[in-house]
């Protein structure tokens, strides 16, 4: 029978996570089986193995740890809702308008912040973690397709964080996280200084919680009450999934989706134009994943709540301000015209490149020839619809009746009717954008 040393035992039975001492061996393992020839020896008995239990698994210590967060009590995974209220939780009120910074955007939306600050920044934080007697963590999904969501893990130093993050993840298999080769990590240290802001450049203004992400470390930090601004939390989880589902072959988009009978259709729509008619939506959030697959909102929400299966949309809905009389009412678009349109993004004199107002992490021209080859290969109808034309601005139901007539009649292809916006529409890109494919065309 093989033995271990006394001392060795007793490491083992305490669990090296909580030690942390000078004691510990320089071996990689999380338990020392080493002894000497002075050591006394005694034969393992059922006893004296470590047992896990709720709250201690030396698999999750070892990936914790990973993520630069020692355990040095328990960590409790993936608890329900009614075992995290029991832990303590509450449902927070929730708050907007927080300070977003993301490193490796793209797009504008959000504030610059350093490798060097967010290094800094996430010491402070798994630091701070793993002072923490009880972790609790929780894995999920953004986006539903298994060959192109964004695996995810939470981190976080109390209860009250996990029961509000974990509502908006995709549920997934633990094994899923722990063997994707990519997944996101959700930092969230509620409890700790309000001085962490500085480290960031944010100083007061950052008293109350803030959000920093890098794109490149696949990582968030959410400090102080930052878990409760929704809005800002999932902006920059868009931002950071967003490469990872590209790279997978799903298309990161800022859209919604509708069901219309059995189908689904994909609206590009301003926020504004929706808000009165959000119940008839899969999902409240803007943010869809397109892939081979079908189409599936990013987060749970409204009434997707975990029924939505995806599918391929049947129609793609591209929606327009313009009050000059160029654009007509309703019009249908060849492939190269919607992704063309897609790619300017234009709302009543502004460009938006892909419709996206939040932090983007995916080049808008690489996007807009995914785009492209998406609904050729799936010859996906698409049409442009302008929200201006006439007396007054198209939103809410009157929006919603014009996309289900669109489906029904025979649309007309789309023509201008003269005017400055197509050269409009050309100089812009041009700026922004050079060597745009052939097939894109006004």
């Amino acid at each position: 029978m093989r033995k271990l040393s006394v001392v060795n035992l007793k490491r083992l039975s305490n669990g090296f996570w909580g030690a942390g001492s000078s004691s510990a061996t320089n071996s990689s393992l999380p338990f020392s089986f080493s002894s000497t020839r002075n050591a006394v020896s005694a034969p393992i008995g059922e006893d004296e193995f470590p047992r896990e239990s709720p709250g201690v698994s030396y698999g999750l210590n070892w990936a914790l740890a990973g993520r630069g967060v020692i355990v040095t009590d328990k960590a409790f995974q993936n608890l329900m809702p009614s075992d995290l209220q029991q832990k303590g939780a509450t449902v927070a009120e929730l708050s907007s308008g927080l300070p977003v910074l993301v490193r490796g955007n793209i797009i504008g939306g959000s504030s610059e912040i350093s490798k060097a600050q967010f290094s800094k920044l996430l010491k402070q934080v798994t630091t701070h973690i793993s002072s923490i007697s009880d972790i609790f963590v929780h894995d999920g999904a953004i986006g539903l397709s298994p060959k192109c969501d964004a695996k995810v893990r939470i981190i976080s130093d109390g209860p009250s964080a996990v029961l509000s993050l974990s509502s908006t993840l995709w549920r997934t298999s633990t094994r899923a996280v722990s063997h994707d080769s990519c997944p996101l990590t959700i930092y969230v240290a509620t409890s700790i200084s309000p001085s962490a802001g500085a480290i960031v450049g944010l100083g007061a203004q950052g008293n109350n919680g803030f959000i920093a992400a890098d794109v490149e470390r696949s990582s968030l930090i959410l400090c102080g009450q930052a878990f409760t601004d929704s809005k800002g939390t999932k902006e920059a989880l868009a931002a950071l999934s967003g490469p990872i589902m590209f790279s997978r072959g799903g298309l990161p988009l800022s859209a919604r989706l509708l069901l219309v009978g059995d189908s689904v259709i994909l609206l590009f729509v301003p926020e504004d134009t929706v808000q009165s008619c959000l119940d008839l939506l899969v999902s409240w959030d803007i943010g869809v994943v397109l892939s081979s697959q079908g189409v599936s909102p990013l987060f749970q929400s409204g009434s997707s709540g975990g029924s939505y299966l995806p599918k391929l949309p049947a129609a793609v809905i591209l929606a327009s301000s313009d009050s000059s009389g160029t654009i007509p009412s309703v019009s249908q678009l060849s492939p190269g015209q919607a992704a063309y349109h897609f790619l300017a993004g234009y709302q009543n004199g502004k460009f938006l490149p892909v419709y996206s107002k939040g932090p983007s992490s995916v080049d808008p021209l690489e996007l807009a020839k995914a785009f492209l080859s998406k609904i050729k290969d799936n010859r996906i109808s698409c049409f442009l619809i302008n929200l201006s034309e006439g007396r007054k601005q198209i939103t809410g139901q009157d929006l919603i009746k014009l996309v289900q007539s669109t489906l029904s009649n025979n649309i007309p292809p789309f023509e201008p009717k003269g005017g400055d916006l197509q050269g409009r529409y050309k100089r812009f890109l041009s700026s922004k954008f050079h060597k745009l494919p052939k097939e894109f065309a006004f």
